[in-house]
């Protein structure tokens, strides 16, 4: 599965994570992939099925 970057991004930046959300926008692909990042997802206290849009799932 894959997301969108700007889901995490904007999932960071409510949290007030800017500096966090700054190095993903630098750092990932427009589309991350969930198995491949799903350390960093870990790290970053995000769950992929909550960032998934509709289609996604």
């Amino acid at each position: 599965m894959t997301i969108a970057r700007h889901a995490i991004v904007s999932a960071l930046r409510r949290r007030g994570q800017h500096t966090r959300a700054d190095w993903v926008e630098r750092e990932l692909p427009e589309q991350v992939d969930t198995t491949r990042h799903a350390g960093l997802l870990a790290t970053l206290r995000l769950d992929p099925t909550e960032l998934a849009g509709p289609i996604d799932r």
